[in-house]
Parts: structure tokens; sequence; C-alpha cells
């Protein structure tokens, strides 16, 4: 790739990047704009993958929301993500959890990583 792009890339690069990865459950604090106004929403839901690299890097949350799954892909290093909370470890053996979107209930849950 040209020099000239990767510079580009590793300027908006964020600093402090929140360590989490496939199967934690995340609380991803994300800002919403509506109208003149912009306030902070909260997603909170199991981590279905990751993706990518450098800036164009992206990962997929999914949550149950009123009995229907919902997922969102954000990126990384976007200024919208304004931090990821992990509330707890998941303990996966796969990289992309897409096994998940046709389970509900119990069975949708990933088992907790206890050190």
């Amino acid at each position: 790739m040209n020099a000239i792009i990767k510079e580009i890339e590793t300027a908006q690069l964020k600093a402090n990047v929140d360590e989490f990865s496939i199967g934690d459950t995340v609380r991803v604090h994300a800002k919403i704009k509506e109208g003149n106004r912009e306030r902070i929403q909260v997603f909170e839901g199991t981590v279905l993958k990751r993706q990518g690299g450098s800036t164009r890097e992206t990962f997929t949350v999914r949550k149950f929301s009123n009995g229907v799954g919902v997922e969102k892909t954000w990126p990384l290093h976007s200024p919208n993500v304004e931090k990821i909370e992990v509330v707890r470890k998941g303990k996966v053996r796969r990289a992309k959890l897409n096994y998940l979107r046709d389970r509900i209930g119990k069975k949708a849950k990933v088992k907790e990583l206890v050190k």
C-alpha cells in the first residue's frame, strides 16, 4: 500500500483501544446525533466477531431486544464509539460465533471464562 495512505491511517488510529475478544459480553457507549443534540447510547450484548485490521477493524455485537435479535457493527477506531466496557469474559473456541444467530434463550448463552 502507498506510504501516504499508511501515514493517514495511522494518524486516525485511537491511542487506547479497549481490550475485548469474541464471546465477551460488552457495553458499547456510542454517540448518537439527533438534530443538533448529541447523546451517548449504551448497547450491551455478546461480541460475535472481530474482523479486518488497522483502521478498518470492525466488531459485531448481538443482543436480544423484546424477543428479537439485534446486531450492530461498529468500526473499532470510530470517533462515534466512546468506550467499550467488558461486562464478562466468554469462553469460546471459535473466531466467529455465527451459530448464535439460530439460537434463542439459554441456548444462545456463552459460558463465562473463570480464571
